[in-house]
């Protein structure tokens, strides 16, 4: 499949930055890239075809291009990440690579070892001094050495699940976190989703569900492999002394061609799924919530507003700890030492006796036999192996890139360090000027917004009024700082509010949405997320739903605040340790009017406090009846202001029923992306405009 897309100028710290966009026919000429980024979409460039890319996840074909491409990416990026998986546990990585190349000798170690055996059995029969006791003697001092062998790959086994686990959790959490941080113009560029999910890919081979299941760490079994097929190389050329040894050696080659015939006595056994505790299914649950949360752009908004990234990693982080923990590799649950070692290879080292029993020929060494065949096979086996992971590793570097490049990702909104001012408060709340505001979305041609022109004053309240599509809640998400304005001027307190860090300006907001999220959660933590840092605070969450006049839902609930609440669209994932069917029909579902209540407790969970000096709420009644409608205004009149009747927020309201825009000092009529009528409700009115007719038509 192939996708088309046009690279888009990403937001990269100063020491990552991208060339400027460039034409078709310079992009297909082969430059050197400068970056990891650069050699990341390089190598989804599809070849003569300028501007026409793989599809993310698309496997490179094996081009010298690429070949140079994954040169300088193993150049540019590998030690610097490997460094950081190795100091996550510097003991346990340096043991885990140390103990990969000694395994590797192993195989090679146990053909001669099993070599030796036969070469004195054979001569003990041959001499005709055979004796029971001395075959007993050689098979057990085998076999000790093999349960050595087991308990050291038992405990390499462990220590590497423990380095995995890990450099797994961190793949994790740098993704979160990328995830939580990146704002929404950022993630509409078509160029970073496909970063960001290469990156994931990247992310999940190290639970073996990546591109070519291979991670990183896993490199280390290239050198393991190479050094096992050269051990064999070294053990068959030293054994091979003449004729005869060729002759063993071309039928050892023959005989690894034909089927084992002694599967039966494979020490193995169907290994039971070890039963999940409520605790775990609950951990898994709420990781698999949060990790959605971080993921989902319908949230994004909201996750950007009331500043939700580090409560969505602490607390992702802390169920996914537990989730690792309890997940014991399979090897420590349901194995013994006896499954480390393989009978059947004991077994047919051992299947030549019969033969030396009937032709007791010395002039023969079944010794070199063994040798030879285990040898040959191992090798053989090796070296597929170690082609199959060269290709996934070819594949990986790809994708290591694209992480790379996305943990340098810079939000779009941030304003460079030289430009960044701080925002001061002002008395009375915001002051806002928009002039000739204009705003296109993404891979649209006609303007969502254009010339925008409008003043408020602080302390004001603006109602701005329209018919559908008019391009309101553009303008909201303009002024709460969610997108930015393709041209003209937007002040906050006299400053361009681009030179203010998006995360401070929001936590002086509070907002509401039309599209407000509904979060697969309890009602506290619904309601909670609107300030994060009392969301353990019940007083706090009390207010919030007492102002919201939700107080008579909560009771009807039946369990309170710890009711969890049934989204729309929710669907529960099944895998191992999820929560049963009885456990998620305990979600409780909302109507629309309650859900309407939940979402206002959360913008007056920060609206209430005394830094917050602006509020934006869209269509923040609009499942409410009248009477509902009246009490909101009422509560949002007197949080703005002093007991005395001083102004202490700036407020504006979208709404379509326009009996509540008389409550404003302003009224803001859009129509077509701009602003036609702003005034007083009675200057329109007797203005008899667009305005005028929009309220005759409405009361």
């Amino acid at each position: 499949m192939r996708h088309r897309m046009i690279p888009r100028r990403l937001l990269f710290p100063a020491d990552f930055q991208l060339p400027p966009r460039t034409s078709a026919s310079a992009k297909h000429s082969k430059t050197e890239p400068q970056t990891a980024y650069d050699a990341w979409l390089e190598s989804r460039q599809m070849p003569g075809q300028p501007g026409v890319f793989l599809v993310p996840g698309a496997p490179r074909p094996l081009t010298w291009d690429n070949v140079r491409l994954a040169l300088f990416i193993t150049q540019t990026c590998t030690t610097e990440f490997l460094t950081v998986l190795w100091r996550l546990n510097p003991l346990r990585t340096t043991l885990m690579m140390s103990l990969n190349i000694v395994r590797s000798l192993f195989p090679a170690f146990r053909g001669y070892s099993q070599a030796l055996i036969v070469d004195e059995l054979q001569t003990l029969i041959a001499s005709e001094s055979f004796t029971w006791s001395r075959l007993l003697y050689l098979v057990s001092t085998e076999v000790f050495r093999r349960v050595v062998e087991g308990c050291l790959d038992a405990f390499a086994a462990s220590n590497e699940t423990v380095v995995l686990g890990s450099a797994r959790f961190y793949i994790e959490y740098k993704q979160m976190e990328q995830r939580v941080r990146l704002d929404v113009p950022t993630m509409a560029d078509p160029t970073v989703r496909s970063l960001l999910q290469e990156s994931d890919l990247f992310a999940r081979s190290f639970t073996g569900g990546g591109f070519g299941m291979l991670s990183p760490l896993e490199f280390i079994h290239v050198f393991s492999l190479i050094t096992e097929i050269c051990s064999h190389m070294f053990l068959i050329v030293s054994l091979t002394r003449g004729i005869s040894h060729i002759g063993i050696l071309l039928l050892s080659i023959f005989s690894t061609l034909l089927p084992v015939l002694l599967s039966w006595f494979t020490c193995s056994r169907d290994q039971a799924e070890s039963p999940t505790s409520a605790k775990e299914a609950r951990a898994a649950d709420r990781q698999e919530r949060l990790r959605n949360l971080a993921y989902s752009d319908a949230h994004r908004p909201e996750i950007a507003l009331f500043g939700l990234g580090d409560w969505i990693l602490k607390s992702w982080s802390s169920a996914r700890k537990f989730v690792l923990a309890s997940e014991q590799p399979l090897y420590s649950r349901n194995t013994s030492i006896l499954d480390q070692f393989n009978l059947n290879e004991l077994l047919s080292a051992f299947q030549n006796i019969p033969l030396l029993l009937v032709f007791q020929s010395s002039s023969t060494s079944l010794g070199s036999l063994t040798v030879y065949r285990s040898s040959i096979h191992s090798v053989v086996y090796a070296f597929g192996n170690l082609v199959t992971t060269i290709k996934m590793g070819f594949q990986g570097v790809f994708l290591m890139s694209a992480f790379t490049a996305s943990t340098k990702l810079k939000p779009k909104l941030n304003p460079r360090h030289e430009d960044i001012v701080h925002y001061t408060p002002v008395p009375g709340g915001v002051s806002i000027c928009a002039k000739n505001l204009s705003y296109t979305y993404p891979d649209c041609n006609e303007p969502a917004l254009k010339n925008v022109n409008f003043t408020l004053e602080a302390g004001e309240m603006l109602a701005i009024v329209g018919y559908n599509g008019s391009g309101k809640s553009t303008l909201a998400k303009l002024l709460l700082r969610i997108v930015d304005y393709d041209r003209g001027s937007l002040l906050v307190n006299g400053v361009d509010i681009r030179r203010y860090n998006p995360a401070e300006y929001h936590s002086h907001l509070s907002a509401i949405f039309q599209g407000f999220s509904k979060f697969s959660s309890t009602v506290k933590e619904n309601i909670g997320v609107g300030n994060v840092d009392k969301i353990g605070y019940k007083p706090a969450i009390e207010t919030a739903v007492r102002l919201a006049e939700a107080e008579n839902l909560v009771k009807s609930l039946p369990n309170g605040l710890k009711t969890m609440l049934e989204t729309p669209g929710h669907e529960v994932i099944s895998y191992p340790g999820m929560l049963s069917p009885e456990d998620t029909r305990q979600r409780h579902g909302l109507s629309g009017g309650e859900w309407q209540r939940i979402a206002l407790a959360r913008a007056f969970m920060r609206a209430n406090e005394p830094g917050v000096d602006f509020l934006l709420f869209d269509e923040p009644t609009s499942a409410l009846d009248a009477h509902a409608q009246n009490q909101i205004f009422d509560t949002l009149e007197k949080i703005s202001r002093t007991p005395s009747g001083d102004r202490l927020k700036t407020i504006i309201f979208i709404t379509h029923r326009l009996s509540t825009a008389r409550r404003a000092d302003k009224v803001a009529m859009m129509e077509n992306g701009a602003i036609t009528e702003f005034g007083t409700h009675e200057e329109l009115i007797k203005k008899n405009g667009a305005y005028a007719s929009l309220y005759r038509a409405s009361v």
